[in-house]
């Protein structure tokens, strides 16, 4: 499929692959079985993945079929001991989720999920300065992963577990857990789903606000109709914001000691003629602006995959776990719980 050839296939064929051989493809399309053959020299193909199932020289299988095939499959696969990594959405539900995780463990084998985007550059940078202090406290996160464009094919379906929360949403969604640390009271507090220009019934317009005691706000949009969408993400402290991209970022902040605090004043301020003024003053402000090298489909890509290859030959553990791929299935399955849509497909 595209996903398979054109990101998970990319790093098997570019230079910061130093970990994987591709032996074995399996693609219900004739012509891209084809195709497989001539770009992995060497390799064997299959129509159907049951195939894999006589074969004992495997260490991991991707799985990045259709969404609603992640769970069957990758379940199919555990149980007859293969070690996978499969593509997001991880699965519709929670319980789905757990069920998986519980039986790689049971089994002794590697699960992974594919959310990459915790390894871009961005993204790293953006929760070392969270935790740095140099906006102050956390307030609020925003995370906009919108644009302007319609969409007719499967990920509009919602039988198909399409749609913008399910297919865009585990990347906002994961990121904005992230500045909640994941923790496990973690809270919907708020959610609409609709649908505006896609062709079929799954939501292409979604808005969720997640949040935790003594966390910040975390805002998530996920929008096909906003033609004005200025930034990725948006991280506003007590001393200052940031505001990006996955490729670039800029931020304005105060430093501790340099803007010394104001004295409370109850009544109205005056100028110096007596007459009632506003507050104003000329705060001493930084800002700096930031570039990044790489993005998830590439730096994030890699370094997915480097740990992957570490959980599996030594045993090390990986940054970025199946239960925090369950957790964000845990806020897509509420949003829907909370916005049911009607099935027209």
């Amino acid at each position: 499929g595209r996903s398979g050839c054109n990101i998970h296939g990319k790093y098997f064929r570019s230079e910061s692959n130093e970990f994987y051989t591709v032996k074995y493809v399996v693609d219900a399309d004739a012509y891209r079985r084809e195709k497989a053959e001539k770009i992995y020299p060497g390799c064997k193909t299959f129509e159907k993945y049951t195939d894999l199932f006589e074969l004992n020289d495997i260490d991991l299988v991707v799985n990045s079929t259709y969404s609603e095939m992640h769970y069957p499959i990758t379940k199919d696969l555990l149980l007859h001991g293969f070690n996978v990594l499969v593509e997001k959405p991880f699965a519709r539900t929670r319980f789905e989720c757990d069920e998986l995780i519980k039986l790689a463990k049971d089994k002794g084998l590697t699960l992974a999920v594919f959310q990459q985007t915790f390894h871009a550059p961005f993204c790293e940078y953006a929760y070392d300065l969270a935790k740095s202090g140099k906006l102050g406290r956390i307030l609020q996160v925003d995370l906009r992963y919108s644009g302007f464009s319609r969409r007719w094919d499967w990920q509009t379906v919602q039988k198909r577990c399409a749609g913008n929360t399910y297919n865009t949403g585990p990347h906002p969604i994961g990121i904005g857990l992230g500045f909640l640390d994941f923790a496990e009271d973690m809270q919907v507090v708020y959610s609409k789903l609709d649908r505006g220009m896609n062709s079929g019934d799954a939501d292409d317009y979604a808005k969720i606000l997640v949040t935790a005691p003594g966390k910040p706000l975390v805002d998530i949009e996920i929008n096909s109709m906003d033609a004005y969408s200025p930034y990725n993400l948006k991280i506003i402290g007590t001393h200052g914001t940031f505001k990006g991209t996955p490729k670039s970022a800029e931020m304005t902040y105060t430093v501790d000691g340099e803007n010394p605090e104001q004295p409370l004043q109850e009544e109205f301020l005056k100028d110096e003629n007596g007459d009632p003024m506003y507050c104003k003053e000329q705060l001493i402000k930084h800002t700096e602006e930031i570039s990044f090298d790489g993005t998830a489909f590439d730096i994030g890509t890699a370094k997915l995959y480097e740990s992957l290859y570490h959980k599996i030959v030594d045993g090390t553990p990986m940054q970025v776990t199946p239960e925090m791929a369950a957790a964000i299935i845990s806020v897509i399955e509420t949003a829907h719980a909370q916005n049911p849509m009607p099935m027209k497909f």
